[in-house]
């Protein structure tokens, strides 16, 4: 097959971004025509966006079209070639360990996913060789996925005589009457969203032993065809299987089962009991605050984590143990707009741990904790500008609550305090997945509350919202989550109903994304993935939960701890 440059009248062409046109046979993959360019772009080609909809390298061109490479250092490309490499885990080791049941669990962020085996014993060290071993030679075979698209009921089939109950479970609440398959070595699967288009793409992966399981290692997009060294992750991987234990008091061990208990009428027990155990967790840690005799409260956590929530509903676990903390918002702390420090890109860096005024911070709580009365700064976001605040004034052993995505950082409070810092990591940690294969990427369930939140608060449309996600995103891997670790707890503040709450609201805003924005796609996506949830009405949450944050109407958005201020602005 011949494709050039310059198409002649009997070819079709395919335009890149940069205006080149490459040409050859109608009917050719689009995989065919960026073979040629592939040696241009900054990581390897994994799928393609044509004519502004994202499809497979197999996918045929018909007609003149405009053509934008999806790579592995892109969010998609990521994304596709991390499900097309836990496929393939998942084929091999059915071969090797036909009565073994894997489990893909959890993210880690050195670039990985936590795996669980059961029906067997945990894999051994020679378990896992043995597979990596037969993954690398499927890769070094370069075996095609054959996609094929499957009447439902006869994927219910398949899976019902495989005994794979949490897929019939899933698919029996699905609209479509087809579901697009993939298949290798004679088995094949259900993978929610795009693949490569053969094993040979899939050459960079390991897997690791951890305590209870294993993690399948791929690059990050920073470093596309590399592995990163694996970090250690204790109270990561403790925060997920208090998780699992979560769901397994629920009896919902993933979204068919959700599903299920919704259309059955179990709702309010879903609610009352997921919420009931955010309150014991909550309960235990405000305990943990008493004991330690901690003056300060750090508290810090990625965007749409649900942490002004926490930590409001934290300081009223405190005030029933007689402990009134007073809230230090660390925003006031800016320092003038005009002399942010610019980040890589030269644009003011806001989310820079330099944009705060760390000497002041620091003279502040030397005063505050020694009970010396102090004016606090106040940050005039319209003017960029700091001003004068409310005075304030300790009481004898008042702690301090510090909310902010620095909250983990040691540089954000002096080594003399230190020591009595207690300190909290909140985010959604971890989400019921759709079945033990498919996991549900806790990203998105932060952008979909982002998404209802925005339109809410800041009259922020969808594409808006998505527009700004990959900025975001960029500062919690360089702020936050390489400090996470250094949490005294972490606080998983995701909730087993929350996207079927949420669904109702973010489904409509989804849908006015224009087809012709760059964020169609993203859009598109997040729409595929809440078809498969059941819709939750917003009125059987409580009014103190972390998704009022996002749905609107929480009980705690003008909760105020009135103890230490002395008066207002002077």
């Amino acid at each position: 097959m011949n494709f050039r440059i310059v198409p002649s009248p009997a070819e079709v062409g395919l335009v890149l971004p940069d205006g080149r046109t490459l040409s050859g046979p109608r009917g050719a993959a689009v995989g065919e025509f960026l073979r040629q360019v592939e040696a241009d772009f900054s990581a390897p080609i994994v799928a393609a966006i044509i004519n502004n909809e994202i499809h497979e390298l197999t996918y045929r061109i018909e007609i003149e079209s405009k053509c934008r490479p999806v790579t592995m250092d892109s969010a998609d490309g990521a994304r596709i070639y991390r499900r097309s490499l836990v496929f393939l885990l998942e084929m091999v080791f059915t071969d090797l360990f036909p009565n073994g049941r894997l489990f893909i669990d959890h993210s880690v962020s050195s670039g990985g996913f936590y795996c669980e085996v059961a029906g067997r014993a945990a894999l051994t060290s020679a378990d896992l060789d043995a597979l990596k071993a037969a993954m690398k030679k499927h890769v070094q075979q370069d075996l095609l996925f054959e996609r094929k698209e499957v009447p439902i009921q006869q994927a219910v089939e398949y899976f019902k005589q495989r005994g794979e109950t949490d897929k019939v479970r899933l698919f029996a609440h699905r609209r479509k009457d087809y579901l697009t398959m993939y298949l290798l070595n004679g088995k094949m699967d259900y993978m929610h969203g795009y693949m490569v288009p053969s094993t040979g793409y899939l050459r960079w992966f390991d897997l690791r032993p951890v305590e209870g399981g294993f993690i399948l290692q791929f690059p990050r997009r920073h470093a596309p065809t590399q592995l990163e060294p694996m970090g250690h992750y204790p109270k990561l991987i403790s925060a997920f299987r208090q998780y699992g234990d979560w769901l397994e008091t629920l009896d919902i061990g993933n979204v068919g089962a959700l599903n299920d208990a919704i259309q059955f009428g179990r709702a309010d027990e879903l609610i009352l009991v997921s919420e009931a155990l955010h309150e014991q967790h909550l309960a235990d840690i405000a305990q943990q605050i008493v004991q330690n005799q901690s003056r300060i409260i750090l508290l810090a956590g990625p965007s749409s984590s649900g942490k002004t929530t926490t930590s409001r509903r934290l300081a009223i676990r405190l005030l029933a143990r007689g402990i009134s903390p007073f809230p230090l918002e660390l925003d006031h702390y800016f320092i003038d707009r005009d002399q942010t420090p610019p980040g890589e890109d030269g644009k003011p860096d806001f989310e820079a741990i330099e944009a705060l005024d760390l000497k002041l911070l620091a003279e502040d709580l030397e005063r505050l904790l020694n009970g010396v009365r102090i004016h606090l700064p106040y940050y005039n976001f319209k003017t960029g500008k700091r001003e004068a605040g409310d005075a304030i004034q300790l009481k004898e052993g008042q702690p301090l609550i510090l909310e902010g995505i620095h909250g983990l950082n040691p540089r954000l409070i002096p080594d003399r305090w230190a020591g009595s810092a207690f300190r909290i990591y909140v985010s959604a940690l971890t989400q019921i997945n759709l079945d033990r294969h498919n996991r549900v990427s806790t990203t998105d369930t932060r952008l979909i509350r982002r998404i209802v939140r925005d339109a809410r608060d800041r009259g922020y449309s969808a594409t808006q919202t998505i527009s700004r996600w990959e900025s975001v995103r960029r500062g919690e891997k360089r702020h936050i989550f390489p400090f996470q670790e250094y949490a005294d707890i972490m606080f998983n503040s995701a909730l087993v109903y929350e996207l079927s709450v949420l669904k109702p609201l973010a489904e409509p805003l989804l849908r006015q994304v224009e087809h012709r924005s760059p964020e169609f796609i993203e859009a598109r996506r997040l729409l595929a993935f809440l078809e498969w949830f059941l819709p939750l009405e917003a009125s059987h949450v409580p009014t103190n939960s972390i998704v009022k944050e996002f749905l609107g109407g929480s009980g705690l958005k003008d909760f105020k701890i009135w103890r230490g201020y002395l008066g207002d602005n002077p």
